[in-house]
């Protein structure tokens, strides 16, 4: 196949680019998305959370430090199909081993190249999310569009299971251990237990059909915390885990959620969730932290929010929810609590944020958030040994 092939993208709605191989010859569907990070494409292409989707990089130069075999966030790439404008022509950073063009070809990923992702964007933020298709092998763009309009829509599909882990693993602390905590599995990047382990928590991953036997079962009495990662799909068609999540706030166990596992926090609490226009994807979203005042930059990857009021509590059987965070471009909740209620102290019980804190990449703003999570679980065990 040569270097330069010819390949095309049609929108579900019709609107056809036309541009160059890059990646994988062959064809692939998808959801179109853009994300508009300046930096971090390795960490972006191998986030489950974008599994069965096509990935629209707003920077026009992609790959130019190539890819190496320390920044993946998980075991494979996820994104269904690629798109940039301008490819590095030559791969130039002390620890790239390849070239992105090549990594994409050895995992089969097909991408499109040469096509201009500014209009391409702004096609995407006017008319939202929708499916596509990329040929290098159908020249004729009608009949790429028939086989676009019968692929699967995003709304409603369950994925998180296709990403998961099938089997559990333990991430063990980094020095002293101070905590356990079991973390499911839905689409998690290698930095978030990282991030935990730094701080002294053992991190026991759990695949995401575990039980709630399964999560009592971590640890040598049971976990101090439980967690819940990033990952793909429509959390309205994720009922098991919310129901965990229920049979653990029931329990009174700390919870710390974030990006899908904030979607499932809501739903577990009684609120809604419903499907943005074209979603957060990038490391540059200004979010503001209504618990202390403060904004920070935060990296996002999500097509789904959560629906709940922005002002005043909402009393559920696991007690006070709020929302705790929430984005400074367009107020979508991008973080909720749940404390007690008021007369009974008012104690912070668990917690979720709408984005990535374990910033892989991104910015380092939101890493506080771990600290609090550490601040949850001591809590909660001083209440446990008071109580004893």
């Amino acid at each position: 196949m040569p270097v330069h092939a010819p390949a095309i993208l049609v929108l579900e709605d019709g609107r056809t680019f036309h541009g160059e191989a890059f990646g994988a010859p062959g064809e692939t569907f998808g959801e179109a998305v853009f994300n508009t990070g300046m930096t971090g494409y390795q960490e972006t292409l191998t986030d489950p959370s974008y599994h069965r989707q096509v990935v629209v990089m707003t920077a026009p130069h992609v790959g130019n430090t190539g890819v190496n075999d320390e920044d993946p966030e998980s075991r494979r790439i996820w994104v269904a199909g690629y798109v940039v404008r301008d490819p590095a022509r030559v791969a130039s950073n002390w620890r790239s081993r390849r070239s992105l063009d090549d990594e994409l070809r050895e995992q089969g990923v097909v991408g499109i190249s040469g096509v201009d992702t500014r209009a391409l964007t702004r096609h995407l933020r006017e008319r939202g999310a929708m499916r596509v298709g990329i040929s290098t092998t159908e020249t004729d763009p009608a009949a790429l569009l028939a086989r676009v309009r019968e692929a699967d829509q995003m709304a409603g599909t369950e994925l998180a299971g296709e990403v998961s882990t099938a089997e559990a693993y333990v991430v063990p602390a980094h020095g002293e251990k101070r905590f356990t905590v079991a973390a499911l599995d839905l689409g998690i990047k290698t930095m978030t237990p990282h991030r935990m382990a730094e701080r002294g928590i053992e991190v026991h991953v759990l695949p995401a059909t575990a039980t709630l036997d399964d999560v009592l079962a971590v640890g040598e009495s049971g976990p101090d915390g439980l967690f819940y990662s990033n990952g793909p799909g429509d959390p309205a068609a994720t009922t098991a885990q919310v129901e965990l999540l229920q049979a653990a706030l029931g329990r009174g166990l700390p919870y710390f959620g974030i990006c899908f596992g904030n979607q499932l926090f809501g739903r577990a609490l009684g609120f809604g969730t419903y499907k943005l226009t074209y979603g957060h994807r990038g490391i540059n979203q200004p979010v503001m932290d209504r618990t202390t005042g403060k904004v920070e930059v935060t990296a996002h990857n999500h097509g789904f929010a959560v629906d709940a009021p922005l002002e005043g509590t909402t009393t559920t059987p696991y007690g006070e929810a709020a929302v705790s965070h929430v984005c400074l471009n367009d107020d979508v909740v991008e973080g909720l609590e749940l404390r007690d209620p008021a007369g009974e102290g008012g104690r912070l019980r668990a917690f979720s944020v709408q984005y990535h804190p374990e910033a892989a990449a991104g910015p380092h703003d939101a890493g506080y958030l771990f600290d609090r999570f550490c601040d949850l679980l001591a809590d909660h065990a001083a209440d446990q040994k008071g109580g004893a």
